[in-house]
């Protein structure tokens, strides 16, 4: 890894940290950034419609660089009217809302048609500031890069994006009857990485993938791994309190999956596994409880009601618990409740939710992908599978059924691992990417006008 810029989410990595070109660590730090975020808003409950874990780590992460006096203003489209233009989320945090076609019924797909009128909004609140008003643009997501593309040239200011996912990736392991993403995102995307000052990438592995699918310059892509907000998820008082507030059952097996119903997410995967498992053993039947925590999303729209039909004809809908997506502190709770949670996932950047369940002492069986072989330590903190087999997942699960205890020791060393992933270190490492960004920038602009 050492051809790329980075600081990882942990105080043993950090001495890794360097930055090309001779740059040190002493330049200035932004003090206003323009963050953007078009196709979900901060405020929108996570695990419904587009929002997910992008939502939960442009939060986290602009509270913590508010705390770090780094103020941010954050541009969404606004999807209500009844929402004032301008919202403090926090101190030094304050969501703007840009008017971008109807607030309604605009699925993610119909976004970049309303791109120009978008950037018309930001360059509007652009226009009502002094000069030199943000010092930096940070996009997520392809079709906020866009827009940042052209604010951070019209502002003369450098541009950091975070791709969060990408088409080429996606593409590379669909999922069965999931949809490709377009050629347009795929030029769009390559249009950004060349734009950008700084990439930032989740893991080694995404920023191995923006080289080699995108051609991205190594020295301009950043390592920073996600946080997690260990206040909210932490043990707390433990698994057999979040069943009795759940209405759980004390001696179950509970295998979770908490995330939005799309076929990238493969909760069929966790479904299909379940009865491979109660195939084996019936009597496991009358001692374990399946929870789906989400929404439909996605391609996952298209059929609202698949999974349930799917319970159906496997014959294992009456373990099977659909429930829609809940809060921060709700969702700690289900995970705390949980023996296992389930990440069956084609494709992840990082899986935000594979840290939260471990920071509340739960381990985790995810499909070895993305950033999922960064998130959970195999065969340590939960088990990483290759490939998508029912079969080998319901292998994964017969082992913490067959030793109740399993669930305890890997799951205590699931909250281990989890506190090397804070967000105040995420934060930090994202402030020296700013620095380094506007660094290079200043010296590029020096030399053009030298």
């Amino acid at each position: 890894m050492s051809q790329y810029v980075s600081r990882l989410g942990s105080t043993r990595t950090a001495a890794r940290l360097r930055f090309p070109g001779g740059f040190s660590g002493a330049s200035r730090k932004p003090r206003r950034i323009a963050m953007l975020s078009v196709h979900t808003s901060p405020l929108h409950q996570p695990g419904t419609g587009d929002a997910g874990g992008m939502n939960v780590y442009i939060v986290e992460l602009a509270k913590r660089l508010a705390a770090i006096n780094i103020e941010v203003e954050i541009f969404t489209r606004a999807t209500t009217g009844s929402l004032a233009p301008a919202v403090e989320l926090a101190p030094g945090v304050l969501v703007r809302h840009v008017d971008a076609g109807p607030y309604e019924g605009l699925a993610k797909e119909d976004l970049p048609a309303q791109l120009c009128a978008f950037t018309h909004g930001v360059m509007q609140a652009w226009a009502g500031q002094r000069p030199g008003y943000y010092d930096l643009v940070h996009s997520h997501y392809w079709l906020s890069g866009q827009v940042g593309w052209l604010a951070a040239q019209r502002w003369g200011v450098p541009l950091v994006h975070a791709m969060h996912t990408m088409a080429k990736v996606k593409n590379a392991s669909l999922a069965e009857g999931d949809t490709p993403e377009p050629a347009a995102r795929v030029i769009g995307e390559t249009q950004i990485v060349n734009a950008s000052d700084r990439l930032i990438a989740n893991t080694a592995e995404e920023a191995d993938e923006l080289v080699r699918f995108y051609d991205a310059d190594p020295a301009a892509v950043a390592v920073v791994h996600p946080g997690v907000n260990l206040d909210r998820f932490r043990p707390a008082d433990g698994r057999a309190a979040a069943r009795a507030r759940l209405g759980l059952p004390q001696d179950a097996l509970i295998p979770l999956f908490a995330g939005r119903i799309q076929p990238l997410k493969a909760p069929d995967v966790l479904l299909r596994a379940v009865a491979v498992l109660l195939d084996r053993d019936p009597s496991l039947r009358s001692r374990i409880v399946v929870p789906v925590v989400g929404g439909p999303s996605g391609s996952g729209l298209a059929k609202p009601e698949g999974l349930q039909k799917l319970a159906a004809r496997l014959g294992i809908a009456d373990v099977v618990r659909f429930c829609p997506p809940v809060g921060q502190d709700r969702l700690a709770d289900w995970f705390r409740a949980a023996s296992v949670l389930v990440m069956p996932s084609y494709s992840e950047s990082f899986g935000l939710v594979a840290i939260e369940a471990q920071a509340t002492g739960t381990p985790v069986v995810a499909a070895a992908v993305g950033g999922l072989p960064v998130a959970v330590r195999d065969e340590v903190s939960g088990f990483l599978i290759p490939g998508h087999e029912p079969e080998v997942y319901a292998r994964a699960l017969g082992r913490f059924a067959d030793t109740p205890e399993l669930v305890e020791r890997m799951g205590a060393a699931a909250a281990a691992h989890a506190q090397s992933f804070g967000w105040d270190t995420a934060a930090s490492a994202t402030a020296d990417v700013y620095t380094a960004a506007l660094c290079d920038h200043r010296r590029r602009a020096r030399a053009h006008h030298g």
